[in-house]
């Protein structure tokens, strides 16, 4: 599935890829919401998902973006006290 989240600075897609699939500590950040899944106990597959609750979306996407933004904020933070 197309990512359709559109980012403010579009350049900055493939360092958001990065920081995804380092977080989620996989080398393809396509593959970051099934390691995911698979820590929270989600039974997410590549095929059909119908059967999962948005409990359990939530779960993976709530996850992945929490730490994503913690992560962003460290480096945020580091950088300011350069």
């Amino acid at each position: 599935m197309p990512n359709r989240n559109k980012l403010l600075v579009p350049e900055a897609r493939e360092g958001v890829d990065r920081l995804k699939a380092k977080i989620a500590h996989t080398d393809k950040p396509e593959n970051a919401k099934y390691e995911v899944a698979k820590e929270v106990g989600v039974p997410l597959n590549d095929k059909y998902n119908g059967n999962i609750t948005s409990k359990e979306a939530g779960k993976i996407g709530g996850h992945l973006g929490g730490q994503m933004v913690r992560e962003m904020i460290k480096m945020a933070e580091k950088n300011l006290k350069k």
